[in-house]
């Protein structure tokens, strides 16, 4: 196995974090893996810090307001859309480990229609929450023997783990032979990145080291002898994103003009599948 070279080869722009230190970081391209990383990344002790907001929705169950009540309502049905894609990847119900489980509704409905479930949040405040709903969390993979899950998904998580080839190694070894690897992550190539450029929303600095395309998925994972059986788009995201853009644009929450954009998004993908974000069910190879 080759060691992966995330050299920054162009340095493509400068991104605010509009969410939480108003600090401003570089994204540089990577030619190798046709990716995008973000720079400087954060030190392990400071990094916690940027996720220190209540606007953080993932790590929240707020209904505080419209916006967040809509997040959730979708969200709901993004979670049984979720769950039946595992049911396809699968055939039946086995073993789940969801990395970056967020507030565990996810492992709530999978562990309702029968999988065995297994969480991983280094969020305190949303573990919290997750345990209140009775799945089980670890703390460490080291507790986790090799070969123990037929299915491993990481819901936009792969996008914020710095030491990203360590990472992968480790799905590798607690995956079974025959087991599948889930990912969704926000894709830069998709039609909503390239009008809002450097106010795009996922790129979410710095909290998102890493900025995916689907080659950069498929020559990252190659490498680590895993390959992409199916891409699933994420349809609901594009107008996430979108609202989230416009008001990093224009300090509003446009939303007519964020529908548009994200409808626009998702129509433009239907040849190219450029949504604005992407699931990859990959499988192992060796």
């Amino acid at each position: 196995m080759e060691h992966l070279n995330f050299s920054k080869d162009e340095k493509i722009v400068e991104v605010k974090d509009y969410s939480v230190s108003q600090e401003v970081f570089s994204l540089y391209y990577n030619r190798a893996y046709d990716l995008v990383l973000t720079d400087p990344v954060p030190s392990k002790e400071k990094l916690g810090s940027y996720y220190q907001s209540e606007n953080y929705i993932s790590h929240t169950d707020g209904k505080r307001n419209f916006f967040e009540r809509l997040y959730q309502s979708v969200k709901k049905v993004a979670l049984r859309r979720k769950v039946d894609l595992l049911f396809r990847q699968n055939n039946t119900v086995g073993t789940l480990l969801d990395i970056g489980c967020g507030t565990g509704d996810f492992l709530v409905e999978a562990q309702k229609r029968g999988w065995t479930v297994t969480g991983f949040e280094p969020s305190d405040q949303a573990r919290v929450l997750a345990e209140k709903k009775g799945v089980r969390l670890i703390s460490d993979f080291k507790e986790l023997a090799d070969a123990s899950f037929d299915v491993i998904t990481l819901w936009h998580v792969l996008e914020h783990i710095p030491n990203l080839e360590e990472q992968i190694v480790e799905l590798k070894r607690l995956l079974k032979a025959d087991g599948k690897l889930v990912l969704a992550v926000p894709n830069y190539k998709s039609y909503d990145a390239t009008y809002y450029k450097e106010y795009w929303a996922a790129y979410d600095v710095p909290r998102h080291i890493w900025h995916f395309s689907q080659n950069s998925i498929a020559r990252i994972f190659s490498t680590f002898q895993f390959k992409i059986e199916e891409v699933q788009p994420m349809i609901f995201d594009s107008f996430y994103v979108s609202l989230l853009s416009e008001e990093y644009k224009t300090g509003k929450r446009n939303w007519i003009k964020a529908f548009l954009v994200g409808l626009r998004s998702n129509v433009e993908a239907r040849n190219s599948m450029e949504y604005s974000s992407l699931v990859y069910c990959l499988a192992k190879v060796d």
